[in-house]
């Protein structure tokens, strides 16, 4: 008997000591801190969805997560000063449009090289991603070529559409249906002839200050001109154009890059919106470079427009018919293609300065595997921002919701979430064909280094923020002012700019 009570006793003190040992594991959790980008999240519902979401990561990986919830207002600067200080941040949001540039920052050294890393802490993600998104993400860094940052598994390709109020455009009298399948001509009569109905018909409803075509000019220019952006152009434009075909990406038509503005179809286009803006269709406040992304989204989301331009995401026209209370039509302008900008169009990065990039990488693993952990950071919890639903589909609790809205697109692969009711079942599956059967680019995944023409892309950086917005957006009259914005371009030392970009492509292309 005494025996049995000393092994009980004994037994009793190795399960302490083992509690004790597991609370300790938990409590020595590294913290890892994440900037994301887009958000709209109250710090209340931000801790309420931690708390349970590191309990999870605390079991699975040993770390818990402390988030930056960066705002579309606010991340560019706020990172780029964070970045710039040392800031002990292990992981954050980049791209090749944000301000912490992926490319230019992975040659400055921010970002922890990850190509050896990757096979031993994060495997599944490694074998998960397509090696054409892997492809894309490869840079000229610090440490060499490799990859700096892991690739978002969502929208991975480009195709830029019409976005067509189809509400207005039924009550003009217009049969959708046919005008959206047959598509918009920006330089046919019918294009015009549309927007004058529109502005006339809203002017006989007493909206005197309507304006139909509601544009992002630089999105709208490629649209028209069915042009891709060069990656590695300007950080803070796009000086380079690379032409081609619009039914079939893939097909080699010979393109090289060249001076978008130095084509006869920059200038045929800059003549046209021109043209449209001087006949009312174009706000004044989309010519405004400060007022003018503001703007275009407000008239998206009240509807009050006829024709706008959408970078296309899968489904958007779903969420934004019911966003906007109107028939949202997305009308093709090209075929989805795949290059290097759309490869990189979000991505997470480890900072060389995080003090666990072992245990960061193997966050993101998780991230872009584990359902439950997408899930709970993209959409909160069960029964706080989301209901589920019988079909395996979810709908969101709007309370909840309102205060707890990351940016789906840029934590990472969105397709391991749960459908949306309005999205329905097969959703993702036929998210995933769509963009699986995007073309690449003849030129694939090339990135140019213009940081061997650094001293030209400043000056001609100078150059481009006093004309080409002006002229993009049907501000200025590109036969007064377009041939001294070449002149000053090629001062400037245009001409080397686009040769170390063609002679790059050449390397690239052996």
């Amino acid at each position: 008997m005494k025996k049995i009570i000393a092994l009980a006793l004994a037994l009793i003190m190795v399960f302490a000591l083992v509690g004790t040992q597991a609370y300790a594991d938990k409590s020595d959790a590294v913290t890892l801190k994440i900037w994301f980008h887009g958000s709209n999240v109250a710090p209340d519902s931000s801790k309420k969805v931690l708390d349970e979401l590191n309990v999870y990561l605390q079991d699975k990986i040993g770390a818990k997560l402390e988030v930056i919830w960066g705002t579309w207002g606010d991340f560019d600067q706020a990172v780029v000063t964070a970045l710039a200080g040392g800031d002990d941040v292990d992981m954050v949001f980049t791209c090749n449009w944000s301000a912490d540039e992926y490319n230019r920052y992975a040659r400055d050294g921010y970002w922890v090289k990850l190509d050896d890393m990757l096979p031993e802490y994060a495997p599944d993600l490694l074998a998960l991603i397509p090696e054409g998104i892997w492809e894309c993400a490869k840079t000229n860094g610090y440490d060499g070529m490799g990859i700096y940052a892991i690739p978002a598994l969502k929208d991975t390709a480009t195709q830029n559409c019409w976005d067509v109020n189809g509400t207005l455009l039924a009550a003009l009298g217009y049969d959708v249906d046919e005008v959206c399948a047959k598509g918009l001509d920006y330089y046919s009569d019918e294009f015009e002839e549309m927007l004058q109905k529109a502005k006339d018909y809203m002017a006989a409803q007493g909206e005197n200050d309507f304006y139909p075509l509601c544009v992002e000019p630089m999105v709208l220019e490629r649209l028209v001109n069915v042009s891709s952006i060069v990656t590695g152009d300007l950080g803070g434009g796009n000086v380079l154009s690379y032409y081609y075909d619009k039914d079939h990406p893939a097909n080699d038509i010979g393109s090289v890059i060249v001076n978008k503005f130095g084509t006869p179809e920059f200038e045929a286009y800059a003549k046209r919106t021109y043209e449209l803006a001087q006949k009312g269709f174009i706000s004044p406040s989309i010519q405004n470079v400060g007022t003018s992304n503001d703007y275009r989204t407000a008239c998206q989301n009240s509807g009050a427009y006829l024709i706008s331009t959408q970078s296309y995401a899968y489904g958007c026209e779903i969420d934004f018919s019911n966003a906007r209370g109107i028939d949202v039509r997305m009308v093709p302008a090209s075929a989805p293609y795949m290059d290097a900008t759309s490869g990189q169009g979000a991505m997470m990065a480890i900072s060389a300065v995080s003090k666990n990039p072992e245990k960061a990488l193997e966050f993101l693993n998780l991230l872009n595997t584990d359902p439950y952990v997408m899930t709970t950071l993209n959409y909160g919890l069960e029964g706080f921002t989301f209901e589920k639903n019988e079909d395996g589909t979810i709908s969101f609790i709007e309370e909840g919701r309102s205060t707890y809205s990351p940016w789906r697109n840029g934590m990472g692969n969105v397709r391991i979430l749960p459908p949306t009711a309005d999205e329905g079942l097969t959703y993702w599956d036929d998210f995933a064909a769509y963009y699986n059967s995007a073309e690449a680019l003849p030129y694939g995944a090339f990135i140019f280094d213009s940081s061997v023409v650094e001293t030209e892309g400043a000056a001609i950086a100078n150059i481009f923020a006093e004309y080409a917005f002006n002229l993009c957006s049907g501000a200025t009259d590109p036969e007064a002012v377009l041939p001294e914005f070449l002149q000053k371009l090629e001062a400037a030392g245009m001409s080397d700019f686009v040769a170390a970009a063609n002679d790059q492509l050449a390397a690239f292309l052996g």
